[in-house]
Parts: structure tokens; C-alpha cells; sequence
């Protein structure tokens, strides 16, 4: 299955692909040469059918669980000052992904949109430390039973380039459900409560939807 987010991307690809293939075929007469064309060609198709792949993961919904909302790579857990929403210390857990994850983001906890907004910006590397405060963003808060006020963060980087955010104010969302994409590698932060208990570590891999990031007893 492929994300309706790359359907336009995934035509546009697939018609030069098929376009290089044919008119290789007339216009280069060396057989090396027009085999590597078309070799090309097939690689860029799959490169990017792979990123829009969008994998069914079915989940079990549970209140007293956060799970992953991306694919990607542990790459921060501490206690820092949120700003924007809480203005308030939280502990943040940032998941970096490469171009080579599945790039769709789905609701870590189910509960009730109390914001959402985007924010414009830069297109710093996603790990850049300023990343979370000056590139273009998407700032998202859920409230749930047991955790109270989740705030995520989808962040754009030096490739991703589009955010896609469907999270709206008064929603009710389902955990593991489809939030969203974010277009060619990027980052996701999360900010829990101080005193949460992290079920994940620094370099860990995370599965969206099926890594528990965090629980509740």
C-alpha cells in the first residue's frame, strides 16, 4: 500500500520512467549505455514507491501506552523548556527518520486535538539542535486520560520539504491512526510530562505505531 500523499509523486514518477525507457530506446544506440538509462530509470521508480509506502500496522489501542508516532532513531530523550504550548520543563523524546523510513505519522494516544498549528520556517538538518524552534513545524496537542497533555512535533529538515499535518482542534483521534506525512526525511519530537516512564533509549530503533515510547501503570 502507498500513501495518498504520494499519489501525485508516485504518477509523475512512473510516467518519466516509462518515458525515459522508451525514448532510451530510440536515441541511444550503445547497448551499456542504454541498459545503465534504464537501470536508472527502474531505481528512481522504486526509490520512490519506497518512501511513500505506508505499511498496515494494526494496534491496540491503550490509554496508559504512548506509541511511536514515525519510524527512525532515538536520538533524544531529555528534560528540556517547551516554549510554544506548555512554557513549562517536559520531557522530550525525538525520533529521527532518513529517507529510507516509512515517513507516515499516526496519533501516539487517543484523546481530544486541543491545538494544532504550522509554523513556517527553515530547512536546518533535522538534527540541528535549533531544528525544533526555527524550521518549519507543525506543533500538535492531545489530551489524554491517563498522560493528560501530549504535545508532538513534526519537523521539517534540509530535504523534507512538505508537512502534512490532519490533526484538528476539537477532534476526537485514535491511536495509530493516520496524523500525517512529512515529505523526504525529517524528525518528530514528543514532550510527556516530567516523571514519565520512557520505555525506549538513545539510538533505539522505533517502529511507528508499534514501538511503546512510553507507559503508565
Amino acid at each position: 500500500m502507498f500513501h495518498k500523499e504520494g499519489a501525485k509523486i508516485i504518477f509523475i514518477a512512473l510516467a518519466v520512467t516509462v518515458g525515459v525507457v522508451l525514448l532510451s530506446e530510440e536515441f541511444i544506440h550503445s547497448f551499456w549505455l542504454l541498459k545503465l538509462v534504464q537501470v536508472f530509470a527502474l531505481l528512481f521508480l522504486i526509490i520512490i514507491l519506497q518512501f511513500f509506502r505506508n505499511p498496515k500496522r494494526p494496534v491496540t489501542a491503550a490509554d496508559h501506552n504512548i506509541i511511536a508516532p514515525v519510524d527512525g532513531k532515538v536520538v533524544v530523550i531529555e528534560e528540556v523548556y517547551e516554549a510554544e504550548y506548555f512554557k513549562e520543563n517536559r520531557l522530550q523524546v525525538s525520533i529521527f527518520m532518513s529517507p529510507i523510513n516509512v515517513h507516515v505519522t499516526r496519533y501516539a494516544v487517543n484523546g481530544l486535538v486541543k491545538y494544532s498549528k504550522y509554523h513556517p520556517g527553515k530547512y536546518l538538518v533535522a538534527w540541528h539542535p535549533k531544528a525544533s524552534t526555527e524550521n518549519e513545524r507543525t506543533t500538535v496537542v492531545i489530551e489524554n486520560t491517563y498522560f493528560g497533555e501530549i504535545l508532538y512535533r513534526q519537523i521539517a529538515g534540509a530535504l523534507a520539504r512538505r508537512i502534512v499535518n490532519y490533526a484538528q482542534e476539537g477532534m476526537q483521534v485514535v491511536q495509530g491512526t493516520d496524523a500525517g506525512f512529512i515529505k523526504f526525511g525529517s524528525r518528530v519530537d514528543i514532550f510527556l510530562p516530567l516523571g514519565t516512564q520512557v520505555n525506549v533509549v538513545l539510538n533505539q530503533k522505533a517502529i511507528g505505531g508499534k514501538t511503546i515510547i512510553a507507559v503508565k501503570e
